[in-house]
């Protein structure tokens, strides 16, 4: 096997593994933030234990605690939206609407960093709203309010998520900057401190009420967070940006699946010709000038 070969493989597997952790959440049947601070406590001790057994630094200086404390912030109300978008609109158009963060990011780049707007990102927006117009629903006056604070969640959930994508970028392009297992451990420690901060603070507890929930908290930090994220980060520099980009789309379009095949979400026409869009509208804006 080829080493490119080998790389899309892992991403592959990243993919639909991390497909499958807005499934997780929604059988843990515990609340929005115990979820969360599960998947990242979790994943914090078994990143952090290993960064500690390969005697790799977990500690820089303040500012750089700084930038990563912004990085589990940020991070924390991406959790905070995302798992509460799953509950109101199911995990398939959450999942949809988290993917927006491409979005975000151009805009971001092209304001603190001067890059260029392509059209093939200009033609992407306008087919992804088209799409999201028609997979969202048509006649928004008509949705409930939960529906429609699920949505609003959604793309809230994408915003944060480019904040916290560029403090991660400062982090990792500093000259003296820790290890990725340091620097995705020490994060999700604080991550999981800042969640576990807001369900005390609004009377939730951490309690695991069944061994469903224990075994899909697990399979959330454990597999989702550690596993496919670490995939992802070995792949992602050996493959073409293109490649990239149509790979990850199948984690919103698998995430649409199993909302299909496991929670019985309802799919007429208009909901694939949307979802289709969205997916090409968001291939189109992720692609760069050669």
């Amino acid at each position: 096997m080829t080493t490119y070969s080998s790389n899309v493989i892992k991403m592959l597997i990243a993919a639909v593994i991390i497909s499958t952790s807005s499934v997780w959440v929604k059988i843990a049947e515990v609340a929005p933030s115990v979820s969360g601070f599960y998947r990242m406590f979790i994943a914090s001790i078994f990143l952090l234990g290993i960064t500690l057994v390969r005697r790799e630094a977990i500690w820089r200086n303040w500012p750089y605690f700084g930038w990563l404390f912004s990085a589990a912030f940020f991070f924390a109300l991406d959790l905070f939206f995302w798992h509460r978008s799953i509950f109101y609109i199911g995990p398939g158009l959450a999942t949809v609407l988290g993917n927006f963060q491409v979005f975000f990011m151009a805009l971001a780049g092209y304001l603190f960093y001067k890059e260029k707007v392509t059209w093939a990102f200009i033609v992407g927006l306008l087919v992804t709203i088209s799409g999201l117009f028609l997979l969202v629903g048509i006649y928004w006056s008509d949705l409930t309010d939960q529906y429609q604070t699920g949505v609003v969640y959604g793309l809230l959930t994408a915003f944060v998520y480019t904040g916290f994508m560029l403090s991660l970028r400062h982090v990792q392009s500093s000259n003296n900057s820790l290890s990725s297992l340091s620097n995705l451990g020490v994060m999700s420690f604080v991550c999981a401190l800042l969640l576990f901060i807001e369900l005390t603070y609004n009377g939730h507890t951490i309690t695991i009420p069944s061994i469903q929930s224990l075994l899909s908290l697990l399979t959330l930090g454990l597999v989702c967070q550690v596993i496919g994220w670490l995939l992802i980060t070995q792949s992602m520099p050996n493959l073409p940006t293109s490649i990239v980009g149509i790979l990850l789309l199948l984690q919103p379009a698998l995430s649409m699946l199993w909302d299909v095949l496991f929670f019985n979400r309802p799919m007429g026409l208009l909901d694939f010709i949307g979802l289709g869009m969205v997916l090409v509208g968001v291939y189109l804006a992720t692609l760069k000038k050669k």
